[in-house]
């Protein structure tokens, strides 16, 4: 019954449109004054708890990152290297969005910074070279879900805080599913540009010319990545470094972040933070309450009678994961939905790591998929089109992520090769 009642509030309370933090919290409330003996301080004791975290603390400082480099010229430069070596290509301009869209998702942590960065210089472009509107979107979009996969991401720090799993092996596991993301929607892109006759660039600068514009762009995920993975500094301390990297090169070197710049960047990642902590406290209650109940045990005795096929049950648990991705934000949903599922998978002898970027990659596509789907929201309003004109130009990317969903899922060393390596 407490079952029901938890996620029956919480279900109805997204419905009639109250913002997901205030539904987590609610329906905790709502449960634990009607089906438990529970005291209702569990949800302040463990909201507070659940923020005071060092590693959590990277989230507000990639964040800034992300929106110091894009007020700062970095997201440019990437732009312009990346022009030489794909821009003459047919479909270079979609192309380069992607593949910026990985080097600017290994700084940022974030798939709507990502989409956002990107998408303000590239649908641009794209229109004016005859794109059309509702695929320029579409690709911008599907890129920037990559921002959450491939290292830094700040989904892959909730789980780690929320499941106990390492930091930095998620992080190293994220790399090979990244890559495969944009490898996947470069071929998307070269089809439909084929098909529509997208040609590429003219472009007359050589890769020294480029590359001496770009270095100091190139050069901040090497030191972000490197420093984590060469054991210089924790991921919270290196999205620290990131912050200061970020602001030196935009102010000093490229010289194009000023205090409107910084003030606009500081504003914004004070809101979005404060968001993002509201709803981790209020997740962190939830989940407790979950755990006291032993639902997720019940849930996983549930999911394994209705098949005990290893095959058919990590089918069954991605297509329930990518409903909720279509439905709700990926954090709260990681911090909710990992503990449930995570004894369900490890019972198969799925290793947490693997199990980390199955569902977060599961959630990267609820991005790009209606209602939720924020990257849509973000990359129509740069193209000023309506959102629901994308709807069917984003079919073929979503079906390129869902392939690459069943490569990781399904062929353990694409994220866990990386991670045995780090293991030795």
């Amino acid at each position: 019954m407490n079952m029901v009642i938890l996620f029956g509030s919480l279900l109805l309370l997204i419905l009639i449109g109250m913002p997901i933090g205030y539904a987590i919290g609610f329906s905790t409330w709502i449960t634990l004054i009607t089906c438990s003996d529970i005291p209702l301080k569990l949800i302040t004791q463990n909201a507070y708890a659940g923020v005071d975290s060092f590693p959590l603390m990277a989230i507000p400082f990639f964040i800034l990152a992300g929106v110091l480099m894009t007020h700062g010229g970095i997201a440019k430069r990437l732009i312009d290297f990346f022009n030489v070596f794909v821009g003459r290509i047919t479909g270079g301009l979609g192309m380069i969005s992607i593949v910026t869209s990985l080097f600017f998702g290994a700084i940022s942590g974030s798939a709507m910074a990502t989409a956002s960065a990107v998408g303000a210089f590239m649908i641009p472009e794209m229109k004016r070279a005859n794109y059309k509107d509702d695929f320029a979107g579409s690709l911008i979009a599907s890129a920037g879900t990559i921002g959450i996969i491939i290292p830094p991401s700040i989904p892959f720090v909730i789980y780690g805080v929320v499941t106990g799993s390492s930091i930095g092996e998620l992080f190293v596991a994220g790399i090979v599913p990244g890559v495969l993301m944009a490898v996947a929607l470069i071929i998307v892109c070269y089809i439909v540009s084929k098909k529509n006759g997208y040609g590429g660039t003219k472009q007359s600068d050589g890769i020294w010319d480029a590359f001496k514009r770009s270095i100091w762009a190139l050069i901040s995920p090497i030191i972000v990545l490197g420093g984590i993975y060469g054991g210089i500094f924790t991921p919270t301390e290196a999205a620290v470094v990131s912050v200061f990297y970020s602001g030196f090169v935009g102010l000093v070197i490229y010289r194009e972040l000023n205090l409107k710049n910084l003030y606009r960047a500081l504003y914004e990642t004070i809101v979005i933070n404060g968001i993002t902590t509201f709803m981790v406290g209020l997740s962190m209650g939830f989940a407790s309450y979950l755990s006291l109940s032993q639902i997720p045990t019940k849930i996983a005795q549930g999911l394994i009678e209705i098949t005990d096929n290893p095959f058919l049950l990590l089918v069954l648990i991605n297509v329930f994961l990518l409903v909720v991705g279509c439905l709700v934000d990926n954090i709260p949903a990681c911090i909710i939905l990992a503990p449930i599922l995570l004894p369900v998978v490890t019972n198969l002898g799925m290793d947490p790591i693997q199990f980390g970027v199955i569902l977060t990659f599961n959630l990267a596509i609820g991005f790009v998929t209606p209602p939720y789907g924020p990257n849509l929201f973000i990359s129509a309003a740069v193209a000023n089109i309506p959102v629901e004109s994308m709807f069917k130009a984003i079919i073929p990317c979503i079906i390129a992520l869902i392939v690459v969903l069943a490569v990781i899922t399904y062929i353990p060393a694409a994220t866990m090769g990386t991670v045995m390596l780090m293991r030795g």
